[in-house]
């Protein structure tokens, strides 16, 4: 999972004086002046237009939602800015969407296919209708996120916190300030979601008061808001921190976890379909297409998924009867599930299994793409407040000066599987999602809103079909890795919406679940949560991975021996997460370009 710490993406209140403009285009030949009226360069107006809205949308995301900087590796000038949530906020961003998408639609795609162009018009449209498509579901309303919500985002952000100097020092100071009256706005916004019926599930609610509850255990030593101090060492600095750490921000946390768990809590949601909510389904269908990037609907999504379990399942049994003697499922994963080899005894030894996964994975990235960027990738542990609360293994990219991270729990580690730990480490690292953002912050001329936008479709896709590349490239070590990776996949594309549109119960989701044997036991509940806070994320991973396997076929199909797996890489890679509509688009160019000068 990339997590995309969920920061909701309001955009400027006030337009800037100026807009920043960082992708280099293709120069306009000058215009010979003549005696005659010339007609409008289609092309040329077409560039301008998408290059001066994605400007704008740049620097006004930047500059009202500066959080998105850390988790896209973008640097930002200030580092003293936090994002606006107050209902005047909203309203104002929602117009700058609204003219934004007015503008784009104006515009001639047609104008700029083979242009860098046509890859920023296809992120600004699918970011832009999704946006409003999704206000509907009134996020805002019952932002309570135990999948990198706002209270363990800005716990990350207080790590990278850049000091050293005066000017950041102050610039750290005058950011950690306004805490306080963010945690407010949030109690002050969840309380306006209740008296108009949103809410989220009460199961939800207890794993964020637990999460909340871990970073207030802390001694401010340790709390990661006074990291900044630690980090920077200037005596003056860290009592001006400590006073705001003590005095204001963890007295605004005790506000909002007492919120939480008294008020809020007493009065969220039994049920975890989102359609408990008001325009739940409306809700339901617009996160579903801007999390896949597909026109599907949750019926449509549900069917496919069926139909590749049952595929999987025959892959799992023929791979079974190799490995065990067994042709029943079930009796498989059990098999898988119950072999002693296939267990942790520690959490050190269940960290250097990750790593060397790692290792073992970019040993041999190069035979299968064109070029490795040059970002390396760690593995690193979770916070101790972060372990056990349901938050899963997720990819952090990189920053000009840190590595990407593969962040993972190690909680209970006997009870984690190796072979899931392999998929896991593919998924996430190499040939996942490091491969994936870091090739696509490598390659010149993108725009830059391609870092800060992050669709799932594309991206957890590329990160389900890593799992199966990774079989191809033979990195598997274990009998229950390529076992399990397959019992698994388009799964969540069938619990998903049977959760949220077709009535299943915790129990029945988490039976449909564990029967794959991907997760430990005690996991279960936990993956019911994370997919009722964020209805139709997880039907993303295989909606984007069978598309890409479909594009490969196609590849295959028509460059027969000419076919060169490291050049179909390429051209999935050198666009960053481009809606899948629009990757498929580009894939077929390739192969009409192939076929053109066989």
């Amino acid at each position: 999972m990339y997590l995309k710490t969920y920061f909701r993406p309001v955009l400027l209140v006030t337009l800037l004086a100026f807009f920043l403009s960082a992708c280099e285009n293709e120069a306009l030949p000058p215009v010979e002046a003549t005696n005659e009226t010339l007609a409008p360069d289609p092309v040329a107006n077409s560039v301008m237009a998408v290059n001066g809205i994605a400007d704008r949308y740049y620097a006004l995301t930047l500059q009202q939602t500066p959080e998105t900087a850390y988790f896209s590796g973008v640097e930002l000038t200030r580092h003293d800015g936090m994002q606006d949530i107050s209902p005047g906020a909203r309203i104002s961003a929602e117009s700058h969407e609204d003219a934004m998408l007015s503008e784009l639609l104006e515009i001639d795609a047609t104008n700029l296919v083979g242009r860098t162009e046509w890859i920023t018009h296809a992120y600004l449209l699918q970011q832009l209708q999704s946006a409003v498509a999704q206000r509907v579901c009134r996020t805002d309303l019952w932002n309570v996120n135990q999948m990198g919500g706002w209270h363990s985002g800005y716990a990350q952000i207080a790590q990278l916190q850049p000091v050293g100097d005066a000017q950041l020092r102050d610039q750290a100071i005058a950011r950690w300030s306004k805490m306080s009256a963010y945690i407010d706005q949030e109690i002050t916004n969840l309380e306006q979601g209740l008296e108009l019926g949103y809410s989220a599930p009460k199961t939800v609610v207890q794993r964020v008061i637990d999460q909340v509850d871990g970073l207030l255990a802390l001694d401010t030593e340790q709390s990661p808001f006074f990291s900044p101090a630690v980090r920077d060492g200037d005596t003056g600095f860290a009592e001006a921190m400590r006073a705001i750490v003590e005095e204001q921000i963890l007295p605004a946390l005790t506000r909002y976890r007492d919120f939480l768990a008294g008020t809020y809590i007493n009065n969220a949601r039994q049920e975890l379909s989102i359609t408990a909510n008001p325009d739940g389904l409306a809700c339901y269908e617009a996160s579903l297409r801007a999390y896949t990037t597909l026109d599907r609907s949750g019926k449509d999504v549900f069917e496919l998924g069926q139909k590749t379990v049952n595929a999987n399942r025959a892959m799992v049994i023929e791979l079974g009867r190799k490995a065990y003697g067994l042709d029943d499922f079930r009796a498989i994963i059990k098999q898988a599930k119950n072999d002693p080899a296939d267990r942790f005894t520690s959490k050190e030894e269940l960290l250097q299994f990750s790593r060397d996964m790692v290792q073992r994975a970019e040993s041999e990235m190069p035979n299968w793409v064109v070029s490795m960027p040059q970002q390396p990738v760690s593995v690193v542990p979770f916070e101790e407040h972060e372990e056990g609360t349901g938050m899963s293994a997720h990819y952090r990219p990189a920053g000009s000066d840190r590595p990407g991270e593969y962040r993972i729990p190690l909680h209970e580690p006997e009870e984690q599987s190796r072979g899931n730990a392999e998929s896991t480490a593919f998924h996430e690292a190499w040939p996942g999602h490091h491969l994936q953002v870091a090739a696509s912050q490598s390659v010149e001329g993108l725009h830059p809103i391609t870092q800060i936008i992050w669709f799932s479709g594309p991206g957890e896709g590329w990160a389900r079909y890593s799992e199966a590349l990774a079989d191809e490239m033979g990195l598997y070590t274990t009998v229950t890795g390529p076992i399990k990776r397959r019992a698994w996949p388009a799964r969540g594309m069938v619990v998903d919406p049977g959760i949220h549109l077709f009535g299943w119960t915790r129990e029945e989701a988490i039976e449909f679940m564990m029967e794959s044997g991907r997760f430990p036991e005690t996991m279960g509940d936990q993956m019911v949560d994370r997919i009722a806070i964020l209805p139709g994320q997880l039907t993303a991973y295989d909606s984007g991975g069978l598309e890409i396997l479909a594009l490969r076929k196609m590849a295959e199909d028509a460059m027969g021996k000419d076919f060169d797996v490291r050049q179909f890489h390429q051209k999935i890679l050198e666009n960053g997460t481009i809606p899948l509509l629009q990757l498929r688009a580009h894939v077929a160019a390739w192969v009409e370009d192939y076929e053109a000068r066989k």
